[in-house]
């Protein structure tokens, strides 16, 4: 009896870990919220900038094919950067591609939220996404701002860039009380190709009184500053650049902006 018993168990043992979805997360920000979701353990595979120690998969706008049909995933999830075409010629047959959004707003990320939920049927998904969106809202109104004219700096692989008005970070640091001068539309990059194309150029035709300069190991994120008569405020980049849940940690670094 003891032997049945212990053979039922491993039968349905294993129906049950064979049942968990196998997902591909082609960006960090999906692996950020996968984990907020708590399905991060279902994850096996992700891109080649992922910061998880599993099987790379590509990146957003290469994803690898071949390495992604080794991993005969359920879900690949990436961004609205990839291609639909390209998309849809790396995702195996019985595997299901989705979309998210994240970098023009905070609501894009709040959707994606919903979007996974949905798809991997979790409970709650509403209320997750509530909470999520009560936890930023409420994080941003703690910052206190008071109003300061600011602009918001990154760089990738030595080129510098600045958050215009519809990005999720143009959204959280003016719910955050500052007043963001940069009115390009999305990101602006910095370059001779460019109508501005220096830091330096930027800086003196919008008059900050604030440069809050988004750096980490992993992305270099390196901004000439050099001789800027302006309060300059050096971030945690792994805590704001990427649209994810990972933001709440960046809005506690950034209430104590001012002692900076």
């Amino acid at each position: 009896m003891k032997r049945i018993v212990l053979v039922l168990l491993l039968f349905f043992t294993s129906a049950e870990v064979s049942a968990t979805d196998r997902i591909i997360s082609q960006s960090p920000f999906i692996t950020y919220m996968l984990q907020y979701l708590g399905v991060a353990d279902r994850i096996v595979g992700v891109s080649r900038y992922d910061f998880m120690d599993l099987p790379k998969t590509g990146g957003i706008i290469d994803p690898d094919g071949e390495a992604i049909a080794r991993l005969h995933p359920d879900y690949i999830f990436t961004s609205d950067w990839t291609d639909p075409k390209v998309l849809r010629g790396v995702t195996p047959k019985n595997a299901r591609g989705v979309v998210l959004h994240g970098f023009k707003g905070m609501g894009e990320v709040e959707e994606s939220i919903r979007v996974i939920s949905d798809v991997l049927d979790l409970p709650d998904g509403d209320r997750r996404v509530a909470e999520f969106s009560a936890k930023w809202r409420k994080a941003a109104a703690e910052v206190h701002g008071d109003g300061k004219r600011t602009l918001i700096l990154s760089s990738c692989a030595g080129s510098p860039f600045s958050f215009g008005r519809e990005t999720y970070l143009y959204e959280i640091f003016t719910a955050a009380g500052f007043n963001v001068v940069e009115n390009h539309p999305t990101i602006r990059h910095l370059n001779k190709s460019e109508e501005i194309r220096t830091v330096a150029e930027l800086v003196r035709l919008t008059s900050p009184d604030v440069i809050f300069v988004l750096h980490d190991s992993a992305h270099g994120c390196v901004v000439p500053l050099e001789g800027a008569k302006c309060h300059v405020v050096e971030l945690n980049g792994e805590h704001f650049v990427y649209p994810a849940p990972q933001i709440l940690k960046g809005l506690k670094d950034l209430k104590a902006w001012k002692k900076l």
